[in-house]
C-alpha cells in the first residue's frame, strides 16, 4: 500500500507564527498556493486557505487566527487512494501531513488534473521555469 508519507511534497513554504495577513495575502497572490501553512518551530498550528482571508481582514492582523487544521491534515501512515478519494470529495487539493505530536512533515498536494499527486520534482520544476520567465522577461 503506498502511503500519503511517499508521495507527500516534503519542502513546502512555511510561514512563521508571527506572519502577518498581508504576508498570506501575497503568498496567495501565486495561484499555485492553495494553502498557508503557520508553523511554531516544527508545529503546525494553522493551515490557512483562500476562503479563510476575509476581505475586511486588515494586512497587519496575525495570520495564525486565521485557518484550522480540522479536515486539513492527515496522517503520514494514511493510504494515498484514502487521501486521494477524501480529497475529491471535499474538493480539497492540498492536506498537511503531520505526525501524532503535530509535527509538520509535508505536503499532500494533488495535481490540478485529479489524477495524482505533484512531487518535489515537481516543484522544483516549477520553480526553474518561474525564474526561466523572469530572466527571460516572459
Amino acid at each position: 500500500m503506498e502511503t500519503v508519507a511517499h508521495l507527500m511534497v516534503r519542502h513546502p513554504k512555511l510561514c512563521h507564527e508571527d506572519s502577518t495577513v498581508g504576508d498570506v495575502r501575497q503568498l496567495f497572490a501565486d495561484d499555485h498556493v492553495h494553502v498557508v501553512l503557520i508553523m511554531s518551530g516544527t508545529r503546525l498550528l494553522t493551515v490557512i486557505d483562500r476562503a479563510d482571508l476575509r476581505p475586511d481582514a486588515t494586512d497587519s492582523a496575525p495570520a495564525a487566527r486565521l485557518g484550522h487544521l480540522s479536515g486539513r491534515v492527515i496522517a503520514p501512515t494514511a493510504s494515498a487512494d484514502t487521501a486521494l478519494q477524501q480529497m475529491i470529495a471535499a474538493s480539497r487539493r492540498r492536506l498537511a501531513v503531520i505526525a501524532p505530536d503535530g509535527t509538520l512533515l509535508g505536503l499532500l498536494c494533488l495535481k490540478r488534473s485529479g489524477t495524482g499527486f505533484c512531487s518535489d520534482e515537481n516543484v522544483r520544476q516549477r520553480q526553474r521555469e518561474h525564474l526561466q520567465r523572469a530572466v527571460s522577461g516572459g
